[in-house]
């Protein structure tokens, strides 16, 4: 399985807009937005809005950095 990820702009009724469509296999599995500034010390974090069969997660996760991301959804789709 790869991951391929592609940039979209995301209207989440804040500032957070810089978005990732995550892609396993040509298949759309989470959608990560880059949080801004207004979140003060996650700011610049990756948050999942998103996430579809596997890569979901009720807390919806932050994440530091995209390999932190990346590592995750790859573990919650059955990758190792």
């Amino acid at each position: 399985m790869s991951l391929h990820l592609q940039s979209v702009r995301v209207k989440t009724g804040s500032h957070d807009t810089e978005g990732l469509l995550i892609f396993a296999d040509d298949l759309l599995v989470a959608v990560l937005v880059r949080l801004s500034d207004d979140h003060e010390e996650d700011a610049g974090k990756w948050f999942l809005e998103a996430g579809f069969d596997g890569a979901d997660d009720p807390v919806q996760p932050k994440f530091v950095d995209l390999d932190e991301a990346q590592a995750w959804i790859y573990r919650r789709l059955g990758g190792h």
